[in-house]
């Protein structure tokens, strides 16, 4: 996903296991909040219920983080490594078939950091769902576009079975990216988790269309996705951005979006621009005046893009002064901000 007012890591390479070499975590607490224990120390998470999003926040000690949230930490850790668990023994395997062999092989030797082999035995996975998710991350993280492509859209297309054999054998598999420093997003293997990576691959590939009518599929599960209704309006907005269909699809698509983060006051500023561009100022003057109702902790890229259209807006409006007010904030964080020197007089 483009993403263009955060400084965000790629999915592919922000890609990692809730477990890893080091030890497994131990997670406790109720929907929405939950402390992690693990050998980097203790992580504090408290989500946006419905969103997908959450905040995050690591100390190095479960006392420090226990005066920052009421969800208590277990100490204990479990002392297999999850490599270990991951091995089927002998008799076993003389009655699980092969390809479900290959994927537990698979995460075997990805968790014990051999993505090569681990890509080789997901391969002779990857007709199940399960091992072609996996068997297309491993691909986009080594690059492998075009591969990762049909892979993913396996496990897309049979959405409905993803999981299955992680659960068959007690594979806890979450996927995260990094939206800001402190805000991320979780992919699991379901259809939100392949659809989005797809999605990533698609756009890497210049595959528009495609990766549009995926996001439509994703935001008709939920349409309350941040991250699902953001790539779909930023992928709009480079195809057909004054067309007043397309406008009239964002209003519909971002109607109950509220400023409960970065990712929805973005909402809100493509939101505005389709109100600005539909002949509704008033409404769009509005919108971004809710959107710069807070603002602590927000990209500053963001924010001057909030300010510059509700300039803009003002300025429709006649009302110049504002608009001058919001150019001038603007400047003093970014002089070469598209063209607000010009609309100073200062250039």
């Amino acid at each position: 996903m483009g993403f263009r007012f955060f400084r965000r890591v790629k999915i592919a390479p922000g890609l990692s296991l809730n477990f890893s070499k080091s030890g497994m975590s131990f997670s406790a607490g109720p929907r929405g909040a939950k402390v992690t224990v693990g050998p980097r120390g203790v992580r504090t998470t408290v989500g946006i219920p419905g969103t997908g999003l959450y905040y995050t926040e690591t100390s190095r000690s479960a006392r420090t983080a226990s005066r920052r949230t009421a969800v208590p930490a277990d100490p204990l850790l479990p002392a297999a490594k999850p490599e270990d668990q991951l091995t089927l023994g002998f008799f076993k395997r003389l009655v699980v078939p092969a390809e479900e062999q290959a994927l537990v092989d698979g995460m075997h030797d990805y968790l014990a950091g051999d993505a090569d082999a681990a890509l080789a035995h997901l391969q002779q996975a990857a007709h199940l769902p399960d091992g072609a998710f996996m068997a297309g991350v491993i691909s986009i993280n080594k690059g492998n576009l075009a591969t990762a492509e049909g892979y993913l859209r396996t496990a897309f297309t049979f959405a409905n079975q993803l999981g299955t054999y992680f659960n068959k054998y007690g594979i806890t598999l979450n996927l995260s990216f990094s939206i800001t420093k402190e805000i991320m997003a979780q992919l699991h293997p379901d259809i939100r988790g392949a659809g989005l990576a797809y999605v990533e691959v698609l756009q890497r590939l210049k595959k528009w269309a495609e990766a549009i009518d995926c996001l439509k599929r994703l935001w008709e599960v939920d349409a309350k996705d941040p991250v699902v209704t953001l790539s779909l309006i930023e992928l709009y907005m480079d195809a057909r951005r004054d067309d007043k269909d397309t406008n009239r699809d964002i209003l519909r698509r971002t109607e109950s979006v509220t400023n409960d983060s970065p990712m929805h006051a973005a909402l809100l500023l493509y939101r505005a621009r389709a109100m600005r561009t539909l002949a509704l100022p008033d409404a769009a003057r509005e919108t971004l005046s809710t959107a710069l109702k807070k603002t602590r902790g927000y990209p500053p890229e963001l924010l001057c893009a909030l300010r510059y259209e509700r300039a803009l807006v003002y300025d429709s409006l006649g009302q110049q002064g504002r608009a001058r007010k919001d150019l001038e904030t603007v400047y003093a964080e970014a002089p070469d901000y598209e063209d607000v020197a010009a609309r100073l007089g200062l250039k």
